[in-house]
């Protein structure tokens, strides 16, 4: 199709490709300012891509001015101003509600002259290697997310070291790059500090932690705060054959486990915030409304996403821990 190109080989998004064979027909002259391109329909019969697929690729090309759209006509170029200054890539563990205010607030925080290639890994350590050897050399910022790895800094060393920033978590061995990270043991301390006086009407309070990908800094800052304070507590795997109780206070990772314990709350006849307590973690807007009001321990997302945009912004070199805080709802 004259002016997209998309090759299956290629490991770039098919959306950025979309976008980068726009760029390269403005730049060579094919494309000027009043020239249709394909339209969404035609590319996704031509290349056998989804509706959204196409879409995001249009949608980032009309919030630079690239194109513009004429309601019944489709789609023209507007603009063949395209410099494009920075290109990050950006190596996520996964997508969930959280991690994607995190992205939008980083987008949004950029300026117009960047782009921004993302990646996910999924926790498998070959595909991590595999993502980031293949993008040596192709951006001017790599933001790496490396989860649970540990030891990855052989891997990181194929990157420029000025140029590589981590997210997320801070680990001993990444020691040297800038960092935004959440320092997991400090942040639920200090919210649960805050929420003594209404943990305090709970006989005890119960953590969830099935280990794999969850932080072992949270535990161990739940297991301070009730040490320290002597309250009774108990860490378990999971809810299985779990009987909860009145008087009982659980902090929930997954929200799977926080559905699940509601159901079990509703079955009972358990009162959240009176017989039952819950504090999950990660806010999300559903868990504004989910039961009445969901009560989370979570960093703020959204700065933290601003924070890694002026990181690179400014080429900056310093390692950053992002706010966290107790949300109270309904369900404490």
């Amino acid at each position: 199709m004259k002016n997209i190109q998309i090759d299956d080989s290629l490991g770039i998004p098919k959306y950025r490709q979309i976008i980068n064979s726009i760029y390269q027909a403005i730049s060579t002259g094919e494309l000027k300012v009043g020239d249709k391109i394909p339209s969404l329909n035609q590319i996704c019969a031509e290349f056998d891509l989804s509706r959204d697929t196409v879409m995001v690729a249009f949608n980032e090309l009309k919030a630079k001015g690239v194109i513009s759209s004429i309601p019944g006509k489709g789609y023209y170029i507007n603009s063949v101003d395209v410099t494009v200054t920075e290109r990050i890539f950006v190596l996520f563990d996964e997508l969930n509600a959280f991690k994607e205010d995190l992205y939008t607030s980083f987008l949004n925080s950029l300026d117009d002259r960047t782009t921004v290639d993302i990646y996910f890994h999924h926790f498998n350590y070959q595909l991590f290697k595999d993502l980031i050897a293949a993008s040596v050399g192709k951006y001017t910022s790599y933001v790496i997310m490396p989860a649970t790895f540990d030891y990855t800094s052989d891997i990181l060393a194929a990157l420029p070291d000025d140029k590589v920033y981590i997210l997320d978590r801070l680990k001993a061995d990444l020691k040297p790059y800038p960092v935004v990270y959440q320092d997991f043991e400090t942040d639920i301390y200090d919210a649960l500090v805050d929420g003594e006086a209404l943990l305090r009407k709970y006989e005890k309070l119960v953590m969830i932690f099935p280990g794999g990908k969850e932080p072992e800094g949270r535990m161990n800052g739940f297991r301070k705060f009730c040490e320290e304070r002597s309250i009774r507590f108990e860490v378990i795997r999971s809810l299985l054959n779990r009987t909860i109780k009145k008087g009982e206070a659980y902090f929930v990772p997954s929200d799977r486990n926080l559905v699940r314990l509601v159901k079990m709350a509703a079955e009972q006849d358990f009162e959240l915030g009176v017989d039952l307590g819950i504090v999950s973690f990660n806010d999300t807007m559903l868990k504004e409304v989910v039961a009445g009001g969901i009560t989370t321990i979570s960093t703020d997302f959204s700065q933290m996403g601003e924070t890694l945009a002026k990181m690179i912004t400014e080429k900056s070199q310093t390692q950053i821990p992002n706010p966290a805080a107790l949300i109270r709802r309904k369900s404490l």
